[in-house]
């Protein structure tokens, strides 16, 4: 039996089988656990598409983490594919400008593309949380995705400091959210060859530094380590831990020069 045997959970960001969120999706359906994933706009269709790769093919749902009525309307949605209960909630969802917030624009940055970035990339696992709580049972787990912005980090900008305020959001989820049996983590993974790293200018930097710092070693190409651990704490067996950080990152984080 999986470690997510019984469990329905909520993937939203899923895009390329390359991304994080579809391999959570993957191993969490291979662990027992009924998927639900999402994205919208231009992505829709390409969600739509990739989803058929899993077995089974999961239920696709168009969610804009912004858009207030996609938020009120998603209890219903998920209703309308069969979901009466909610365990679990990945956010894989972030966004800032390439070209006004990243990339080395950090000092110039206009306040309506940082305002974007942080209403995507952080104060959305705030709003996603709270529009999956009516279908929460005695316990959820939300997990959310980082790359550690506890340091700053050549290239990656205002998603830095939008990625801090991701971190900061769920020790507050899991501090409000924690007597109504609600976990709230983040996984810090190291970089992954996905669609949004490649967005970002100078982000194959990273994969340098992995290679030569990583004790464990580091694949770009494989973000199996990172979405086992998000099945992990979507499981119950983190049943205590909540407003944590997990680093899946091959150790370089706990590394000096």
């Amino acid at each position: 039996m999986g470690i997510l045997e019984g469990k329905t959970i909520l993937v939203t960001g899923v895009t390329m089988n390359t991304s994080i969120a579809y391999k959570v999706a993957e191993i969490a359906q291979a662990e027992g656990a009924t998927v639900v994933v999402s994205n919208f706009g231009r992505a829709l269709s390409l969600t739509q598409r990739i989803a058929k790769r899993l077995e089974p093919a999961p239920a696709v749902l168009e969610l804009d983490v912004t858009n207030a009525e996609h938020l009120a309307a998603l209890p219903d949605a998920l209703r309308a594919v069969g979901v009466e209960r909610l365990d679990g909630v990945v956010h894989s969802v972030a966004y800032a400008n390439p070209e006004t917030a990243l990339g080395g624009a950090y000092l110039t940055t206009p306040f309506e593309d940082v305002s974007q970035a942080m209403h995507v990339s952080a104060y959305s696992l705030v709003s996603l949380t709270m529009a999956c709580k009516p279908l929460f049972g005695d316990s959820a787990s939300v997990v959310g995705l980082t790359f550690d912005a506890r340091i700053s980090w050549p290239h990656y900008d205002w998603m830095g400091v939008a990625k801090a305020a991701l971190e900061s959001a769920s020790r507050y989820l899991a501090r409000y959210l924690g007597p109504e049996g609600v976990r709230s983590n983040i996984v810090a993974a190291g970089p992954i060859d996905t669609i949004a790293k490649k967005a970002i200018p100078g982000a194959t930097s990273f994969n340098d530094i992995w290679g030569g710092r990583a004790p464990l070693g580091w694949d770009e190409a494989d973000a199996t380590p990172t979405a086992k651990a998000v099945v992990a704490l979507l499981s119950d067996w983190f049943p205590m831990t909540t407003g944590e950080m997990i680093h899946v990152d091959g150790g370089l984080h706990s590394t000096g020069a």
